[in-house]
């Protein structure tokens, strides 16, 4: 914007500038009357964005400010679209009614920002609308906090490196990130970041990142002796983070945040870690074609019936568990629901009842809360007790223990019922007509005066009627004039002296008197004061609330708690599932007759054909399989990892039985594509996914790998992948599972402890195949794809020349013993054989005759020298 004089410009144009000098870095949203207006910079740039017309304001000294704007009451789409485009926007309002003479003060009352909205029009109901700041210590790593404001969590983590900051931001995905101008500089190099998995960071006031604000932040919000219930002490960057975020979100909500009641660890070595490439590979939240949650296996576990209870059973499936305790508890709870169909349906209709209970307690906490949410937070108290007592009832020790730790919010139902009225309630506590008119005496008789008004004025006009004998008057609303007597001028000359003439129309005058006037500051003084008294009465109420916070906040993770196991107990029953057997001794996954969750619900009446697995550290550490494209390979083992992270989530699993030990990561190296944004083919996709892998996979990790070497020439690839199944056998010792077209990979089976052969089962019939689908033991003798690009619709000239030039090379003289040739495989054999020759050559070139003693001694000791290497 370029510069201006503001001494000349108008008061309401200087008052602007003021303002938006102090939040630059937003679009403010400026409110002048029924709109919301932008200026200068602001304007030409919205005006682009959302479409609007630009037009100009004169704003003093001859000139004209460029302005557009939008009503205030369609300000909230307007809203959500910018938020989408990652703006943060800060609403100026008017904070006084305006007055001739005076400017209206004006003031912003919020900031809205991608990770601090509220308003659920913008909101994800089955999702966490996360926050997070980041820091960085030189000495400690990375400090984190992440806050949802919708619902009081309010999270700290400690990563030590890029990797885990990578899997806490990719398994969260925040729609804001703040950081500090130094920390910025190291966050960045995320992968993640990269990938565009979460957005850009976003720099805060480094001010806000040191103490003692820090300290202040945290002790104001939680309590004086937070450092020690926290154990922050020695975390500085931790504190860092937290402190900084709570600065932020008190600037922006610019209002006491009371639901951010406590701080939860959120400690990476208690969850089973799966880092964004398996998220994305198992299309555990959204698949991976198109990102949309339908078809991914939180789609299919998701048979909530509230939205707060959908929001927790995504956070289990991002967080799988890894206490044995924990995930039995809740297998053990979805046991007990099993077997009760009629409680499991009378729980899921009761359920449905429940409104967000969560989010409208973050409402109430910012004093955001709308008359229409009190009518279903009073509907969801109204289903509380038959919820308790379905769960007390059922016989069960945890269902019984649901029930019992249900707070008791009756004498607050009972203040609702008592309060709001039952239907019709109006948006806004202004709108009038949200309180009973029972309510309290006053609201009563108020209420009483103001209904009357219509049949207090129609008594009032019969009776003038009656005196004056003007047949056709009348008593009209006028919005300028308030009530008056209208005549027409035909009945002019019957008006008596005591009518005051207030209005001349084109077919009437218009009249008021003693009597209209008094009768008239009854009804408005009234309204007037039912809108005070409601005002004052709808606060009241709000401060009850308030207190209850704590209680509110129980009552929404205990109810989304059995929203969950209920919703995991219905899939249960619906597919069949197994309970799975935990256990941390025996270090084995052994699966008989699994299924792949996700594609035998798509496939609904055709029959999934099930498959054995069974891994360990020892004996059986590493299935190489072999077969076909399109045979099922890449389906198998995504299915034995989707199973795996079922039975830490505390889930039933697809099976007959099965037995899964503690994992503490799933790796998955599946597929790849070029990231061109940076620079880097599919084959170093490929090979840095494949790095990752080799360098953070431990004995207790499940690790799916799928065609490695495809991106590059067959030996090289063969040489890859052999290499990297020595090294995850021999070092790392985790269960893995290998499919391969290179079948001399097979070899290793008898010389590569752990190493086992399996296939998928294929059968030829005239020259066609036919995909049994069944992994059993052995190797792939043929890879099947000329057949397989047969099926694919290829010319049939291709195929015949295919076949031919198949035929020919399968003549060619191929090491059959590889497993041998790459034990002799010796570098240091190799280097002297090499020497060797290069003496050979060097003597065979020498010409005696010619040499003199000296150059012979010379050579002789080069020659020495070569020998030795």
């Amino acid at each position: 914007m370029e510069i201006i004089d503001r001494e000349k410009l108008s008061p309401m144009m200087k008052h602007y500038l003021n303002v938006k000098d102090k939040y630059k870095d937003t679009i403010l949203f400026y409110r002048l009357g029924d709109f919301y207006e932008f200026f200068f910079d602001d304007a030409i740039e919205m005006s682009s964005v959302l479409d609007l017309s630009l037009t100009a304001k004169d704003c003093g000294n001859n000139m004209r400010a460029p302005m557009c704007g939008i009503p205030y009451h369609a300000a909230e789409g307007y809203i959500a679209k910018l938020m989408k485009l990652g703006y943060s926007i800060g609403i100026c309002e008017q904070l006084s009614e305006p007055k001739a003479g005076k400017i209206v003060d004006r003031d912003v009352i919020r900031i809205i920002t991608p990770g601090t909205v509220t308003e659920d029009s913008m909101l994800d109901e089955k999702s966490n609308n996360y926050i997070a700041c980041v820091t960085f210590n030189n000495n400690q790593g990375f400090g984190v906090a992440i806050a949802d404001v919708t619902t009081g969590e309010f999270n700290i983590v400690d990563c030590q490196n890029l990797n885990e900051l990578d899997n806490i931001l990719t398994r969260t995905t925040p729609a804001e990130i703040i950081s500090d101008e130094f920390s910025l500089k190291y966050s960045l190099e995320l992968s993640s970041v990269r990938l565009g998995a979460v957005p850009r960071f976003k720099k805060y006031f480094d001010w806000a990142f040191v103490e003692p604000r820090i300290s202040e932040n945290l002790r104001k919000q939680f309590s004086e002796n937070c450092y020690t219930v926290y154990e922050l002490k020695g975390k500085d960057a931790v504190c860092s983070a937290a402190g900084a975020l709570l600065e932020y979100l008190n600037e922006t909500e610019k209002v006491a945040l009371p639901h951010i009641t406590k701080m939860n660890w959120l400690n990476v070595s208690e969850y089973l870690i799966l880092d964004a490439n398996t998220r994305r590979n198992l299309e555990i939240v959204e698949t991976m074609r198109d990102r949309r949650k339908k078809g991914s296996l939180l789609a299919l576990l998701d048979n909530t019936a509230t939205s707060m209870g959908a929001r927790k059973l995504k956070t289990w499936v991002e967080q799988p568990l890894k206490d044995v305790k924990k995930i039995n508890y809740r297998l053990d709870t979805i046991e007990e629901l099993n077997g009760k169909i009629i409680l499991r349906d009378a729980l899921r209709i009761k359920l449905k009842e429940l409104s967000d209970i969560e989010r409208i307690t973050g409402k109430i906490a910012m004093n955001r809360v709308m008359p229409r949410d009190l009518g279903s937070l009073r509907k969801s108290f109204q289903a509380l007790p038959e919820i308790k007592t379905l769960l007390i009832s059922s016989g069960f020790k945890n269902l019984n223990e649901l029930g019992e730790s249900i707070p008791d919010f009756s004498q607050i139902c009972d203040l609702l019922e008592r309060a709001i009225v039952d239907t019709n309630i109006p948006l806004n506590v202004k709108d009038g007509g949200v309180f009973k008119a029972n309510y309290t005496p006053e609201l009563e008789n108020l209420k009483n005066l103001f209904g009357k008004a219509e049949k207090y004025i129609n008594a009032l006009e019969n009776k003038e009627k009656e005196i004056t004998g003007i047949k056709n008057l009348r008593i009209i609303n006028n919005r300028v004039f308030g009530y008056l007597i209208e005549v027409t001028k035909s009945m002019l000359d019957k008006v008596p002296m005591r009518y005051t003439r207030r209005q001349t129309t084109a077919n009437s005058e218009r009249f008021t008197t003693v009597e209209l006037k008094e009768l008239e500051d009854k009804i408005v003084n009234a309204g007037t004061e039912i809108e005070k008294l409601e005002t004052m009465l709808y606060a009241n109420i709000v401060d009850t609330l308030k207190e209850n916070i704590e209680g509110l906040l129980t009552l929404s993770n205990v109810i989304s708690e059995i929203d969950c196991l209920l919703s995991l107990s219905t899939l249960a029953v619906k597919n069949n599932y197994v309970k799975p057997t935990i256990n941390n001794r025996v270090k084995c996954i052994r699966i008989d007759e699994g299924r792949h969750p996700v594609i035998e619900d798509l496939l609904k009446n055709d029959q999934f054909i099930s498959n054995d697995t069974y891994l360990n550290n020892t004996t059986d550490k590493t299935m190489i399989i072999t077969g076909p494209n399109m045979a099922g390979k890449s389906t198998y083992m995504r299915q034995v990892a989707l199973i795996t992270l079922m039975a830490h989530i505390g889930s039933f699993v697809p099976a007959k039985s099965a037995e899964i030990c503690i994992t503490d990561r799933i790796f998955t190296r599946v597929g790849a594509s070029d990231d061109l944004a940076f620079g880097q083919s599919t084959f170093m996709v490929e090979m840095s996914e494949t790095a990752n892998i080799l360098a953070n996979a431990t004995e207790n990790s499940l690790v799916i790998l799928d065609e490695i070497g495809r991106g590059t020439s067959t030996f090289d690839g063969l040489s890859i992948a052999w290499a990297v199944v020595e090294y995850l056998s021999k070092h790392m010792k985790c269960k893995t599972l290998f499919a391969t077209h290179y079948h001399e990979l097979t070899e290793l089976e008898g010389n590569l402890e752990g190493v086992k052969n399996y296939k998928i089962n294929v059968k030829e019939i005239n020259g066609s195949i036919v995909f049994l689908r069944k992994v059993v033991r052995g190797g792939a003798n043929k890879s099947f794809g000329i057949e397989v690009a047969s099926l694919a619709g290829l010319p049939k000239e291709v195929i015949k020349r295919a076949k031919e030039i198949s035929k020919a090379l399968e003549q060619v003289d191929v090491n059959k013993n590889l497993v041998k040739e790459v034990e002799n495989v010796n570098p240091e054999a190799e280097k002297r054989n090499k020497n060797v020759t290069e003496i050979m050559g060097i003597l065979s070139d020498l010409n005696i005759e010619k040499m003199t003693p000296l150059s012979a001694f010379e050579i002789l000791n080069d020659l020495i020298t070569k020998a030795k290497g």
